[in-house]
């Protein structure tokens, strides 16, 4: 139940303002009571489908951990939604087809139209499992895709500095005969290099659409 009240106050409302209701038979009133049960469902799934509509676009815009714990707590709670739903519908079922002289001719036509949308909403609930079913996978497939976007960054800038690291640790040797060591210009043409190589290789990435 998706707000204060109780699920039977239309029925005691119709009991109180009029004559009609309190004049029927017990297979009646039972119809009654089932229909406002059933009517109840359709105005919780209703609720229910405009919350997940706004996780849509969430999921969507900018989803985070917080989405992804909304996305099970609503699959937790349409299940327990077709816990309760389906006993119902198998009991309408039964009222439906019965033969009993306790349920009238009129009443089990009203009670064949419930169970009619005691089924709907039953496959209302399983097409809203299944959409939460796939929001999961997006999601899912949305943090792999920023995972590898990351490992993919990752490996290029450690790609950039690995040339660097080699000319940087070959003048890092301590030779006695390295006679670049004494030119006047090696540590500049040296810097120069290793910016030449590191900013080539940004543009072959950006010219493979890498970066």
């Amino acid at each position: 139940q998706e707000h204060p009240g109780d699920v039977f106050d239309s029925v005691r409302e119709r009991l109180r303002s009029g004559r009609k209701l309190r004049l029927m038979q017990a297979d009646a009133l039972a119809y009654a009571l089932i229909d406002a049960v059933v009517d109840r469902y359709f105005i919780v799934l209703e609720q229910l489908g405009d919350r997940i509509e706004v996780l849509e676009d969430e999921l969507i815009e900018r989803p985070t951990s917080v989405t992804l714990n909304r996305i099970h707590h609503f699959k937790r709670e349409m299940l327990m939604l077709r816990k309760s739903v389906w006993p119902l519908c198998e009991v309408l079922g039964r009222l439906s087809r019965d033969d009993s002289p306790l349920i009238t001719t009129d009443t089990r036509l009203f009670l064949r139209d419930v169970f009619d949308h005691s089924v709907h909403i039953m496959d209302t609930i399983d097409t809203v499992r299944e959409l939460l079913a796939n929001m999961l996978d997006i999601y899912l497939s949305s943090l792999s895709n920023r995972m590898n976007e990351v490992m993919k960054m990752l490996t290029l800038i450690a790609t950039v500095f690995m040339p660097l690291t080699f000319i940087a640790g070959i003048y890092g040797m301590n030779f006695v005969h390295m006679p670049e060591l004494h030119w006047p210009w090696a540590y500049p043409t040296v810097l120069g290099l290793m910016l030449f190589v590191a900013l080539g290789l940004v543009v072959f990435f950006r010219r493979r659409r890498w970066m």
